[in-house]
């Protein structure tokens, strides 16, 4: 089969982000999505809805920006979509957490929502899809060929690590310490089609690919390759898909600059005729397992004789290095926030803060709560403490 790839002519980006919905209360996770979603039809009965959609369960909305030039305008646009929302959903004692599991609640109490896909994710995949109770946060940035795009998504592989750990929010599920930083890393494995991406040599081989994964029945269609990076065909981007979702804006936007500066070098090194940096693929599986394990604290390996750096410092030097795309994209100041997120620590180890301050994952959630409405990443100091 021929897949069309509408490319795109500058290094655009696309955020999408999903938020957990809870009770205000107890902090517990609610099935508000359908009643968020008809009051914002209500709002905008004669005009475009707001960039939200509903997702697998109703305890969970999806903000996605338009087609943007800059971090900035990535920010600004999510900014109001969430203030939106919040003034629709806190009426009705709902408020937001942005997170890559809720601490506490279990994924059987959630609602699936209506929809004849969702019923055939559901009914093919089983219990793997039926605990997808998790939120991530997906990046696009334009490329300019299908080609590219198969070149960057192979380059990207190597950085996957260092957003599994910048993002890492999920060490709690269903009441215990999973003992990792990325535990929705591990949950949204357990999918078909899922994980690290395999090296794929052209465009040519990826349409073979999706040919065969269709005619085998692997996939009815190729939204349903959910690989950690990806060529989205219909937007002309790569599609950064590891993630966790993020407590605020600010560290949304440092990982959206990294996600934009990098693509922009890759390309441009294609453009000059270079080779993209390439691992084994038995490191790569490695290195995402210990960021999703161990997060900031991880040592990658390197190289195929097993020499190993920490990831602090690999993630340092890969800042440095994107600066001046940085400068070029407009992004300096989202792009340095990545320093301040290895000096507060990613969310993961912020909540476990909080839980050995208070052992309560209520308060936990409420630390959530409090840093997306602050934007202040490791903000929060439980009352009467610190």
């Amino acid at each position: 089969m021929q897949v069309e790839f509408r490319a795109s002519q500058r290094c655009s980006l696309g955020v999408e982000v999903e938020f957990g919905l809870v009770d205000s209360a107890s902090g517990a996770l609610v099935s508000a999505a359908p009643a968020v979603l008809e009051a914002m039809a209500d709002r905008h009965r004669d005009a475009d809805l707001p960039r939200v959609k509903a997702e697998l369960y109703q305890c969970t909305l999806e903000a996605i920006t338009g087609i943007c030039d800059t971090v900035a305008e990535a920010r600004e646009d999510l900014s109001a979509t969430i203030g939106e929302i919040r003034e629709i959903a806190g009426p009705m004692g709902v408020d937001l957490i942005s997170a890559g599991l809720h601490p506490f609640s279990e994924w059987q109490a959630q609602r699936q929502s209506e929809g004849e896909r969702y019923d055939a994710i559901v009914q093919r995949v089983q219990w793997p899809a039926r605990r997808l109770v998790t939120h991530g946060v997906h990046f696009h940035v334009g490329v300019r060929s299908a080609e590219a795009s198969i070149q960057v998504t192979n380059a990207m592989a190597t950085l996957l690590p260092l957003f599994v750990a910048l993002s890492a929010s999920s060490p709690f599920w269903h009441g215990f310490d999973t003992g990792l930083q990325s535990a929705r890393t591990k949950i949204f494995e357990a999918l078909p089609t899922t994980g690290v991406p395999p090296a794929i040599a052209d465009w040519a081989e990826f349409e073979s690919f999706m040919t065969s994964l269709i005619n085998s029945g692997a996939i009815t269609t190729i939204r349903e390759v959910w690989w950690d990076i990806r060529p989205h065909p219909d937007f002309g981007t790569v599609e950064l898909r590891m993630c966790d979702a993020m407590p605020t804006l600010t560290e949304v936007s440092a990982l959206a600059a990294l996600a934009q500066c990098s693509v922009a070098r890759f390309s441009e090194l294609i453009d000059r005729g270079h080779r993209l940096p390439g691992q084994r693929d038995w490191v790569l599986h490695e290195n995402k397992w210990r960021a999703a394990r161990y997060g900031l604290d991880a040592a990658l390996v390197v190289d195929t004789k097993g020499t190993t750096r920490p990831i602090t410092t690999v993630i340092e030097e890969t800042v440095e290095e994107l600066m001046p795309y940085a400068r070029r994209l407009d992004c300096v100041t989202e792009l340095e926030d990545i320093h301040r997120i290895i000096d507060v620590g990613p969310s993961a180890s912020r909540q476990r803060a909080v839980y050995e301050q208070t052992g309560s994952l209520e308060v936990v959630v409420t630390a959530l709560r409090h840093e997306l409405a602050a934007d202040d990443p490791g903000g929060f100091r439980p009352e009467g403490r610190g």
